[in-house]
């Protein structure tokens, strides 16, 4: 493609996304839609445009006004995602003065608000967790995320997928803590795999994996997934299941739980069973009450800890949206927890890393639920032999009470799980 008709179409559905109307990656897989005949080159230039924009919006909205032209095309020449001269061969000399001077610019001759890219609610709670740490979460959530897979434990093991994509030209390495994890750096396309369309493999973060491990639900038992969304999480509970038991994969969303069809008929699990509910106190979720022996409330949230995948969330999400997820999070986890019986494990999980929506949540379950017992994550994660299982974690009188996952840290996306058993 020209690259002024590249350049074109970046600033195209920069605009397109900048509305924020819907989900970035929503509008970026439309756009791909609706213009088929874009190349690998072309999808992986645009999309990572896009991206860098969002990355990086407050830096370069506030260096866009020194240059002229249409700011959807300035912030597209910031943001390009490819070679310089590629792209310069496609701006006037106006414009490549105006680039040069922009990459002059130094950390040093930046504002803070312009360094870090996070709007102002959001930096305050994340300094206070982070202290010195906070410098270095902000330059993780400026770059991309690995990819990581999950092997379907039902059919083959790590060591066998990780050769077999080798010899596809795929370069991947064992995740340092999911015993079922495998992380390339590339974006290789893997729809057209064997180790994809026989359900050897899924795309999978790493600490989402974790969460799965952390239920740790067993052969023959009664599990529900309480919002399973498209069903990553459920597919690994029930893999290592075993494809035994009952698994119940519960959604307020039938569109979300429609994606797990195919990937449930991948899978080759036989355990797992849909069901779109209307909402947390539906009558399907009473019919299990005090039946169930585990239940993972993987809940909705601010979705903050993905900001490497998913940069335009920090602008989507408002310190009113969280008031209201905190909400949502607290009503479905008291829900979720009538479900068990005595000796039954909950887990409560986010892929956010605000406190609020995390540690305040599990704190104030803990103390209105005194038949619940409070267990250590750090401690369950090592006799599940999880490598630098305490690592992981944080807080309590141990330090170690939830799972506490950081991108800067620990490579992964930023989650939280707290894990109570029901009392007997």
């Amino acid at each position: 493609m020209h690259p002024k008709v590249l350049l074109d179409a970046c600033a195209e559905l920069i605009r397109l996304t900048l509305t924020f109307e819907h989900p970035a990656d929503a509008v970026v897989s439309r756009f791909f839609r609706d213009n088929r005949g874009l190349g690998p080159r072309e999808r992986a230039t645009l999309a990572e445009t896009v991206y860098t924009v969002l990355r990086k919006k407050l830096l370069f909205d506030h260096m866009a006004p020194s240059g002229s032209g249409p700011k959807e095309r300035r912030l597209a020449i910031l943001g390009f995602h490819g070679p310089r001269d590629f792209l310069k061969s496609a701006l006037t000399d106006q414009e490549k003065n105006w680039l040069d001077q922009c990459d002059a610019v130094t950390v040093d001759d930046l504002m803070e608000r312009h360094r870090h890219n996070l709007p102002e609610w959001l930096v305050k709670p994340l300094k206070d967790q982070l202290g010195d740490g906070f410098w270095p979460l902000v330059e993780s959530l400026a770059q991309s995320a690995p990819l990581d897979l999950r092997v379907n434990a039902l059919k083959d093991k790590r060591a066998d997928v990780q050769k077999e994509l080798a010899k596809s030209g795929i370069k991947a390495q064992p995740t340092p803590y999911s015993p079922w994890g495998l992380r390339i750096d590339d974006k290789p396309a893997l729809t057209k795999l064997d180790a994809f369309t026989r359900g050897a493999i899924e795309v999978q973060d790493e600490g989402s994996q974790l969460l799965a491990l952390l239920l740790d639900a067993k052969r023959g038992e009664m599990v529900v997934d309480f919002c399973a969304g498209a069903g990553g999480k459920t597919l690994a509970i029930g893999a290592g299941m075993r494809s035994t038991g009952r698994l119940y994969a519960f959604d307020v969303s039938a569109h979300r739980l429609d994606a797990l069809k195919p990937r449930l008929a991948r899978s080759g699990l036989s355990n797992v069973h849909p069901a779109a509910i209307a909402h947390e106190r539906d009558d399907r979720v009473k019919r299990l009450a005090g039946k169930i022996d585990r239940v993972l409330v993987d809940a909705p949230c601010s979705g903050l800890g993905t900001l490497r995948r998913n940069p335009d969330l920090k602008w989507r999400q408002s310190p009113k949206s969280i008031e209201e997820l905190v909400a949502k999070q607290t009503a479905i986890l008291d829900s979720a927890a009538r479900l068990l019986k005595p000796g039954g494990r909950l887990v409560y999980a986010t892929c956010s890393i605000l406190p609020q929506e995390n540690e305040a949540i599990a704190e104030a379950f803990s103390a209105s639920h005194p038949d619940f017992e409070l267990l250590d994550a750090g401690g369950l994660l090592e006799q599940l032999k999880v490598e630098g299982a305490k690592g992981l974690c944080s807080g309590g009188e141990s330090g170690t009470v939830y799972l506490r996952l950081w991108p800067h840290v620990h490579q992964t996306d930023g989650f939280f799980a707290a894990i109570w058993c029901k009392k007997s």
